[in-house]
């Protein structure tokens, strides 16, 4: 879900995931759409349900770009990074 209510687990959001999609991002600038989906689906249970909705929120904020030819998912922007963490 994109907003958290009071009921729901706070690390099974899109939020979460957008947030770890992030921080994988800081280290590594561009990865391939399956070894990311490997990661989520390692930290988060159920996150191979919230791993598209979490990379069409950061998509629609402009945080990264996803390129078909390779199948790679490449962050775009640096600022934002350094004022979240």
């Amino acid at each position: 879900m994109l907003r958290p209510t009071k009921h729901s687990h706070p690390d099974k959001t899109i939020i979460n995931v957008a947030l770890i999609i992030l921080k994988e991002r800081k280290n590594i600038k561009i990865i391939q759409y399956i070894d990311l989906l490997d990661i989520i689906k390692k930290q988060v249970s159920g996150g191979d349900i919230l791993f598209l909705p979490a990379l069409n929120f950061l998509f629609l904020l402009g945080l990264i770009e996803y390129f078909p030819k390779n199948d790679t998912i490449v962050y775009t922007k640096n600022d934002i990074i350094k004022t979240l963490f």
